[in-house]
């Protein structure tokens, strides 16, 4: 009976846990969206931040590649 109350108790922490986390990610991205509304106002353009946000998180190995796939699929339709 006492390893169902513990167990009762942990899954309880760790459910409370997850809704903290939830609650901050949501700020989080609050946040986030507020700072590409302000950079919109001042005349940025938020498609390509998000684009160059994507380009920034992934490894050079990995951006020349599909930037050179890019590049063929491009030619291959008559947009270069």
């Amino acid at each position: 009976m006492a390893d169902a109350a513990v167990s009762n108790e942990q899954l309880r922490l760790f459910m409370e846990r997850i809704e903290r986390l939830d609650e901050e990610k949501k700020g989080i991205s609050d946040d986030i969206r507020d700072v590409f509304s302000e950079a919109k106002s001042q005349g940025y353009d938020t498609k390509i931040m998000r684009q160059i946000l994507k380009l920034r998180k992934m490894s050079n190995d990995d951006r020349q590649e599909m930037e050179a796939l890019l590049d063929t699929y491009k030619s291959a339709l008559g947009l270069a």
